[in-house]
């Protein structure tokens, strides 16, 4: 039984859940609305997508990253990468560093 007990204790302390910890990676970013198809708030919204869920982004917006409705590089045209670090509360990603990839 104790055995049990001390396998249940590290499973539990392994499996923290991502939207727990820190994150840091190259994700694919865009318009949430427009490319993502998210439908939870209206406009044009920078969202992010990490592990194929899409999060909109709290930390910085669409429009510090250029004109999002440019032809070649908007996110409200085109899916880009981004280098972001940052958490996952409440359903929104909550940038710390969020850089586009060229």
């Amino acid at each position: 039984m104790k055995k049990v007990l001390i396998i249940l204790s590290f499973l539990a302390l392994s499996c923290t859940s991502k939207k727990d910890s820190e994150i840091s990676a190259i994700v694919d970013t865009a318009c949430g609305q427009c490319q993502f198809g998210m439908t939870s708030q209206k406009g044009c919204d920078l969202a992010v997508k990490i592990e194929g869920k899409s999060y909109f982004v709290d930390g910085t917006s669409i429009d510090e990253h250029g004109d999002a409705h440019n032809k070649e590089k908007g996110f409200c045209e085109v899916t880009r990468k981004a280098k972001v670090t940052g958490k996952i509360e409440n359903g929104r990603f909550k940038a710390t560093s969020f850089k586009v990839v060229e």
